[in-house]
């Protein structure tokens, strides 16, 4: 994976995300979203969390000689998405929420947040290696992947309960895309009938699967990731 082309599409999601959220009500901040229990402030807060593991990662040392671990295997259905795991990934976020004066501040927080990682990464050279927090030897620019699947599905979450139209970049889109279905991945969407955006929410669970639909998947063989 392109290490500068996964940079440039965390920036654009990113920031796009920060627009998004600049212009929140006071009452929006406290609507339901469909990653229950969080409120709209709560998975936002949950979104800067895990980006905000960056900065600590690039500055640990020693740096793991070689990655063992690609952003596909990263979501493999282990004690990460334990029910323990969980519910500590839910209280961290409504912890942070709660942390902050208003949702004004989050909003800024997360933009604050955001801008320093992408400014990290940019300084970093291709086949730079990080260690994250459960222990995986990643390349920087798989594990930043992974950052762009939390904002990118999540911004789709937050548009949805906002009732806005959805912002996802076209960027961030077919990376999500690739790492759902690799490099055939325009093939296989066009063999199912659907399009991009209706795709990403079918994989990732914002909208439902008819037997049918998951009969079509089955016969392409296609695999959906563990996403908690």
């Amino acid at each position: 994976m392109d290490q500068g082309r996964v940079v440039e599409a965390f920036r654009r999601e990113a920031r796009q995300l920060a627009w998004a959220t600049a212009g929140v009500s006071a009452a929006e901040w406290c609507l339901p979203t469909r990653c229950a229990p969080w409120n709209v402030s709560e998975l936002l807060a949950h979104v800067r969390v895990v980006i905000a593991w960056l900065p600590g990662m690039l500055a640990a040392t020693p740096a793991p000689i070689r990655a063992e671990v690609s952003a596909v295997e990263y979501y493999r259905p282990d004690e990460r998405f334990a029910p323990d795991t969980n519910a500590a990934r839910i209280a961290l976020a409504q912890d942070h929420a709660a942390e902050q004066l208003s949702g004004a501040a989050l909003a800024d927080d997360f933009n604050a947040t955001w801008q320093q990682v992408d400014r990290l990464c940019r300084a970093e050279p291709e086949g730079r290696v990080v260690r994250t927090r459960h222990g995986d030897p990643m390349l920087l620019s798989e594990f930043l992947l992974t950052r762009v699947v939390e904002v990118a599905v999540h911004g789709l979450d937050l548009a949805d309960a906002l009732g806005r139209e959805p912002w996802l970049t076209s960027q961030a889109a077919d990376l999500v895309q690739g790492l759902l279905l690799g490099p055939d991945g325009a093939t296989a969407l066009e063999k199912l009938g659907w399009g991009q955006l209706r795709f990403l929410r079918k994989a990732t669970g914002r909208e439902p699967i008819t037997r049918e639909e998951a009969l079509d998947v089955s016969r392409l063989d296609i695999r959906w990731l563990t996403l908690g």
